[in-house]
């Protein structure tokens, strides 16, 4: 059945306006970003065997665009919608949670303040946090982007940007793609080795948090926290 061939009431577009988007299911939102069907497929069934071979939402945005074109009827400009779509979902989070003025006191709060930029990556990404003498947030920076099992921490930039900023401490923060968070050995030779670069300028580091996106690791607390 085509959606034209549906009643009305039924299609994807029309339910949203009538009851609003939080009544749709994945499959009903992932049809109105795909407008329409194609290759002898509406554009609902599309988007259920899409959200099958991705396995979940988190799936999903980690696939590459190839990888969504593998599915029946998506072409390119299909697939950039999809991406575009979780990295705009990826920014709004991100923006609606580093608004905290409080002081950053536990790992927890690192968590929940970069998680919505590192959940679902298939790469390892670099974040940090810039604090006050209050340990407010004055700043937040992607420092680097690299491969599904590294990314560079460079100590000369992180302390050249804390001291642009007055900072009196910092955060460093990366993500592990496969899903464990506890730190090899060339994350805690870089740890040791930001926390005296920095220390020599009057500098804290106060923890570096390993994110998988399940759980965390802290190396102030030096224990896996669970969600």
């Amino acid at each position: 059945m085509t959606l034209k061939e549906m009643n009305k009431d039924d299609r994807p577009r029309e339910r949203l306006v009538a009851k609003g988007a939080a009544a749709l299911s994945n499959a009903e939102l992932t049809a109105i970003l795909l407008r329409s069907g194609g290759a002898g497929v509406n554009v609902l069934d599309m988007s259920r065997e899409l959200l099958v071979k991705a396995g979940s939402l988190t799936g999903l945005s980690m696939m590459s665009l190839d990888k969504m074109m593998e599915v029946r009827g998506i072409g390119r400009d299909k697939a950039v919608i999809v991406a575009a779509a979780f990295e705009l979902g990826r920014r709004f989070t991100a923006e609606r949670t580093g608004n905290d003025d409080g002081p950053v006191t536990n790992p927890r709060q690192v968590f929940d303040l970069l998680i919505p930029v590192m959940k679902g990556l298939d790469h390892e990404e670099c974040w940090v946090l810039y604090l006050n003498r209050a340990n407010r947030v004055i700043g937040k920076e992607r420092l680097s982007s690299g491969g599904p099992v590294s990314t560079v921490v460079d100590t000369g930039t992180i302390l050249r940007k804390a001291l642009e900023r007055k900072a009196r401490g910092i955060i460093l923060a990366h993500n592990h793609p496969s899903g464990s968070p506890y730190p090899g050995q060339a994350d805690i030779k870089e740890t040791q080795a930001l926390k005296e670069a920095s220390g020599t300028l009057g500098i804290s580091l106060l923890d570096h948090v390993i994110f998988s996106d399940l759980c965390y690791y802290s190396f102030a607390d030096e224990s896996v926290s669970h969600l």
